[in-house]
């Protein structure tokens, strides 16, 4: 018999999430899918199973390679599960085009208008 595991427990112990309660609600905000089917936080998951997390913008896609009951250090954690290639793609591509399309008001010379400006403005404007 295959060994499974609790979904919120599984994504803490696989460190997707700081704690089971942020899964847990995470999960009951409908942001993972499981075999892409909204879940519950006792559904229980195994090996080939194939977890969505919509953390970011593109949603993460996950294989269930192995479950743990304990929450170990990352690269053991990193065994539990594997990205599939598309989902991979999809977030290199993602940070591709941030990296091409920087946040607009990080272009701003001085950032916020000073007291002065503010001033040359409003007189500008006629007020």
């Amino acid at each position: 018999m295959e060994e499974r595991l609790r979904l919120d427990k599984w994504l803490w112990a696989a460190r997707f999430y700081k704690t089971r309660a942020l899964a847990v609600d995470e999960i009951g905000k409908g942001r993972v899918l499981v075999n892409g089917q909204p879940a519950k936080p006792a559904r229980e998951v195994g090996p080939g199973d194939l977890v969505t997390l919509r953390k970011s913008d593109p949603p993460t896609e996950v294989q269930v390679k192995g479950v743990s009951r304990v929450r170990g250090p990352a690269p053991v954690a990193a065994q539990l599960y594997e990205e599939t290639e598309e989902s991979a793609r999809k977030r290199a591509q993602a940070a591709e085009m941030r990296r091409l399309a920087p946040e607009p008001s990080l272009d701003y010379y001085d950032g916020r208008p000073t007291k002065r400006d503010r001033r040359i403005l409003a007189s500008v404007r006629g007020k």
